[in-house]
């Protein structure tokens, strides 16, 4: 029997993708933004999908902002966008 694969939504593009096909990020108990590559730090997480269309879509739309309640800064978004590069 094949292992079940979790699925996760987007907070851009709105699809459900297999969790390793996304990004996580956390914003942590301290109420600070990072990025989870682990998929397992504390935290309250939203994902994104690991793809720069996407995160210029959560960018303009503010969805990962809404996700985590909290504001996002130029710097972060940068991190965001190098990550997804070197994955």
């Amino acid at each position: 029997m094949p292992r079940k694969i979790p699925m996760r939504r987007c907070v851009a593009t709105g699809e459900q993708c297999p969790k390793k096909d996304l990004l996580r990020i956390v914003r942590t108990p301290q109420g600070e933004l990072a990025i989870d590559l682990t998929g397992k730090a504390n935290g309250h997480g939203a994902y994104l999908k690991k793809d720069p269309a996407a995160v210029q879509a959560a960018k303009k739309n503010g969805a990962l902002s809404r996700a985590l309640s909290v504001q996002i800064s130029e710097e972060f978004w940068k991190q965001i966008e190098d990550t997804i590069a070197t994955l």
